[in-house]
């Protein structure tokens, strides 16, 4: 049975991945560690196993580790994982410059590691089926407007120093990156405005000739969440509803590395590859918005 332990003490740690490792029948849940060892005791004694302020000690009791960190800090010991022989369960974006992206990918590559990056609605059956039907068709473009409203005061996020710093480019674009790209594929050109209300305009270029565009924002004044595709046959929102929550959706994510974990199984549509090319587009669009 595959151990597994939880880097990461916040909100989403603890309320999703935390929970989804706690009830997975196909793993062992060893233990969290925490830039804080209160807290990492506070998310283990909820679920009832270890808590560790010494992260090599249970890498050395683990067979894979699930993530929840910011993503500057999540690159570094995500490396570190890899390079101790550990399988990754990585939240999005992977990592804040292409150059750590690389060094994850080359990681797990050399070791031969199973790794999932946790997009959520990827992990959402019906979106999945959605999005490899949409594959097989001819589209033009497709536009996903993400607006979130997280720094209400008292919400899990308001305090988030690296979403109030990045915006929604960063948080909200591998959202919507892993959503188009799988459709209209690879990017070869990317240009980008930084807009009135914290909002992030993006325009990509994809190899195929295709175009797609972003609006993104952590900061509106009411929720959007829209993603639509164009084509011969007009415009096909992306599939709505649900079937399930992110907590099942983690527990999916989870199968996957314990699945691949140790087999010649394809590598799967949201492995770090994927997740280092989605790097690459936010770095671009960030270098874009800044010029």
């Amino acid at each position: 049975m595959m151990r597994f332990g939880l880097l990461g003490t916040g909100h989403w740690a603890a309320e999703t991945q935390g929970a989804a490792l706690a009830r997975h029948p196909g793993i062992e849940f060893v233990g969290v560690w925490g830039r804080s060892l209160t807290r990492a005791t506070a998310v283990a004694t909820r679920y009832g196993v270890g808590a560790y302020d010494d992260l090599d000690t249970l890498l050395a009791e683990i067979d894979a580790v699930a993530i929840a960190l910011p993503p500057d800090v999540q690159g570094d010991l995500a490396l570190r994982a890899a390079r101790a022989g550990k399988h990754l369960v990585l939240d999005k974006p992977v990592a804040l410059t292409v150059e750590a992206a690389d060094l994850l990918v080359t990681e797990v590559d050399r070791r031969d590691l199973a790794s999932v990056v946790f997009f959520t609605n990827r992990f959402h059956a019906n979106v999945a089926d959605f999005l490899a039907h949409a594959a097989t068709r001819t589209w033009a473009s497709a536009r996903a407007t993400l607006y979130a409203s997280i720094f209400t005061p008292g919400g899990p996020y308001a305090d988030s120093a690296w979403r109030r710093a990045h915006g929604g480019l960063w948080d909200l674009g591998p959202h919507a990156l892993s959503l188009i790209l799988p459709v209209l594929g690879p990017v070869d050109r990317v240009e980008a405005l930084a807009g009135a209300g914290g909002i992030s305009h993006v325009l990509l270029r994809h190899t195929n000739g295709t175009t797609s565009t972003l609006s993104l924002s952590l900061d509106a004044p009411t929720v959007v969440n829209e993603v639509v595709y164009y084509g011969p046959d007009g415009a096909v929102p992306l599939v709505e509803g649900r079937p399930g929550t992110s907590v099942d959706a983690f527990g999916a994510a989870i199968d996957v590395v314990v699945g691949q974990a140790g087999t010649v199984a394809p590598r799967h549509p949201c492995d770090v590859r994927f997740g280092r090319d989605v790097v690459a587009v936010l770095a671009a669009a960030q270098a874009a918005a800044d010029r």
